[in-house]
């Protein structure tokens, strides 16, 4: 495993980053986008910095993760929530999570002992209104210091497991922006002009993409998500692989050229990739891209993740690091191009 880009993984998977709490990831992208240049925060929390000058390549992920939000705390001082995102009902019974109230209160979801389960409940998900988070506060200090709209999320954790793999929540996607920031150190000399961009509210319907190079003149963007990757019970056909890394997008959303470009350049780099075919719509921000203003051609490549939208998120470092290189080779060769 690279050491390297596991500590970058587990500092960018330590921070709270959603449409409701988005104080902490953006001062951390911040941060890390000074050495590049200028950085940039539009209305919608997207985060951007452009170096370089002449044919202009975006380099795209998303920044935010799933959440809830609390609805109310109930006279017992239980904490009622819904949820921002997809997350699976199944899950969360028993889970960790942080509300982030007044100050960061540590809890639980409430969850039912077998033993005291009746008949067939013990067989199906409770729905999320019917679920709580035990704070162990008092009502009175609950409601003192819980409120209406303050933001939920998993406990954050960082374990590194065997060989290269690691696992955290949010995962998806601060694990592609890792592989763009990696790509990015890469490119620093690069004669084109190049844009780091860190888009918001993916997990609410693509909105921070929507808007976010309307008006920024892009000759291309390739956006960095990650995808599913094979387990137990999938279909292996409509999978990929860990460790195999990246999946270059092929999709009618998707520029066909860029795609296959991708398709070479991790040929002649000797970059392992896997193809992900879609017969629509990609389900990333590739999509609201492609669309943005007069249109933007686009290319999309993912790093196989195990797990998605629970606690425990799993990505292989090595497909990282791969990714990073792919996109690395896409800018060169782009800026080979058109040179002045």
């Amino acid at each position: 495993m690279s050491t390297n880009t596991a500590a970058l993984l587990q500092e960018l998977t330590a921070v709270t980053g959603t449409p409701f709490s988005d104080e902490k990831v953006l001062n951390l992208l911040t941060a890390k986008l000074a050495s590049f240049g200028d950085v940039q925060v539009d209305a919608m929390h997207n985060i951007s910095c452009t170096f370089g000058s002449g044919y202009h390549v975006v380099l795209e992920a998303h920044w935010d993760e799933i959440c809830f939000v609390v609805t109310g705390v109930s006279d017992d001082g239980y904490v009622h929530f819904a949820k921002s995102g997809g997350i699976d009902p199944r899950i969360l019974p028993g889970a960790r999570v942080v509300v982030h109230g007044k100050r960061d209160l540590p809890g639980v979801i409430s969850t039912l002992p077998p033993h005291l389960q009746k008949g067939e409940d013990g067989k199906k998900a409770a729905p999320i209104d019917e679920l709580s988070i035990d704070l162990g506060l008092t009502t009175q200090a609950a409601k003192d210091l819980v409120a209406a709209g303050d933001c939920v999320t998993f406990a954050k954790h960082f374990t590194p497991l065997n060989g290269s793999r690691v696992s955290a929540n949010c995962l998806d996607d601060r694990s592609g922006v890792a592989a763009v920031l990696l790509a990015a150190e890469q490119l620093k000399d690069v004669p084109c002009r190049v844009t780091l961009l860190f888009t918001a509210q993916e997990e609410v319907g693509t909105r921070g993409a929507k808007t976010a190079l309307f008006d920024r003149g892009v000759d291309a963007s390739v956006s960095v998500d990650v995808s599913f990757a094979y387990t137990p019970g999938c279909k292996a056909r409509d999978c990929g692989v860990m460790g195999k890394g990246p999946m270059i997008g092929i999709s009618p959303i998707l520029d066909r050229q860029f795609s296959k470009e991708l398709l070479d350049l991790a040929k002649e780099n000797q970059i392992p990739y896997q193809t992900e075919v879609m017969a629509g719509r990609t389900g990333t921000n590739a999509d609201a891209i492609s669309i943005c203003g007069s249109g933007v051609r686009c290319a999309l490549v993912s790093i196989p993740e195990k797990y998605m939208h629970t606690p425990a998120e799993i990505v292989d470092t090595a497909d990282v690091e791969q990714t990073a290189a792919l996109l690395a080779a896409f800018v060169r060769m782009k800026a080979g191009e058109h040179r002045a």
